[in-house]
């Protein structure tokens, strides 16, 4: 597992003693030198004094002396460093100022003057850290939102355009039906995008239990494949299966959405007369489920982002292509729900092959996963 910064600055057991031994060894010598001086200091006023005391009062005394020389330590020292810890919560507080009115580019100690500062500098870095973590989920929010408008924003154009060719005059019977055929189809669109959307806010909501039972996973593949005769067959498409009969614990109904997203994916980016092959191999404890095509491919720059919502990779590729972008965002929230993984492996002009691996007995704590 890949460790967080935060989790790399954090001090091994070993430095946690050593630096703990030191404090302790700085503590008992400062109250060393503390109750020393205050000792001489006592003496020479006893002596200059020519005072004879007794000697339980003489210990009591240099003991008084040696607090109150400690107090005057301790606020000297407060003293000395307090105004350079007023100007970092000073600047600790104008950034969260800041940052409760949105502005998330604020940091704290910009001049790196309290990083030799263990407890303040590491305070202040996670600070920093907040808001740089902020600023990403601000940047996310407002490109989803943007993403977003783009998508609803086509449609609507085209039903709004279709709709005022239709109060024309003169227009012949086929026409009609023409303007009317498109304005459905971005409905359905639409219809689309809405449902997706709904369907990964579903997904990512720690809220919703998921129920999970035993099925085979291969009768449920070659459904999946028959179901989608009438596009394969309209394509003149090769459809392979080479299926393990397998029973696999997990939800039927989300993974039937895992293998129609990415069935339909082939079928779409494979041109007529291809050949479209669906493979599984149980090993132990899990099962991998390979797609492979004989499509369009995916260029290397695109592969690594095919996952992200509403990413379409080359435009020019796939302008003619119908789709919003979520499909595959949902696929993989799906199998991460099942603590699975998929990869893709593609080389443009050859084909797309994607690998989705399952464990058939999924551990899910907390909820029941379907």
């Amino acid at each position: 597992m890949r460790r967080t910064d935060k989790e790399n600055r954090r001090p091994s057991l070993g430095l946690f003693i050593w630096k703990g031994a030191i404090a302790i060894i700085s503590v008992i010598l400062f109250c060393a030198a503390v109750y020393t001086s205050a000792y001489f200091l006592f003496m020479w006023f006893y002596d200059y004094r020519g005072l004879r005391w007794n000697d339980y009062y003489v210990h009591l005394a240099v003991w008084g002396l040696g607090v109150l020389l400690f107090v005057i330590t301790a606020l000297l020292i407060n003293f000395i460093t307090r105004p350079k810890q007023m100007i970092v919560w000073n600047e600790m507080l104008i950034a969260f100022r800041k940052i409760a009115k949105g502005d998330f580019s604020v940091i704290v100690d910009q001049e790196g003057k309290f990083r030799n500062h263990s407890q303040l500098g590491e305070f202040v870095d996670s600070i920093n850290e907040m808001t740089q973590e902020l600023k990403q989920v601000e940047q996310l929010r407002q490109q989803f939102i943007s993403n977003v408008s783009h998508e609803i924003q086509s449609p609507l154009t085209s039903i709004r355009g279709f709709a005022s060719m239709l109060q024309q005059d003169g227009l012949t019977r086929e026409e009609q039906q023409h303007y009317l055929s498109i304005i459905e189809k971005e409905t359905i669109r639409l219809s689309g995008l809405s449902d997706n959307l709904m369907k990964l806010t579903s997904l990512e909501s720690d809220h919703v239990q998921w129920d999970m039972a035993p099925f085979s996973l291969d009768k449920q593949l070659t459904e999946i494949v028959l179901a989608s005769e009438p596009q394969w067959l309209e394509k003149e498409q090769d459809i392979e299966l080479e299926l393990a009969e397998v029973i696999m614990h997990g939800n039927a109904e989300l993974l039937s959405q895992v293998w129609l997203n990415l069935l339909h994916n082939a079928i779409k980016f494979t041109p007529p007369h291809g050949r479209i092959t669906i493979q599984s191999v149980k090993n132990e404890g899990e099962i991998t489920v390979r797609i492979s095509d004989t499509g369009i491919g995916i260029p290397r720059e695109d592969q690594a982002r095919i996952f992200e919502r509403f990413y379409k990779g080359d435009k020019q590729r796939t302008r003619t292509i119908e789709g919003n972008g979520l499909g595959l965002s949902i696929v993989k929230r799906i199998v991460e729900l099942h603590q699975g993984s998929i990869q893709v492996e593609s080389v443009p002009g050859e084909g797309t092959t994607l690998d989705v691996t399952l464990p058939l007995q999924p551990l899910l704590p907390g909820k029941s996963v379907i």
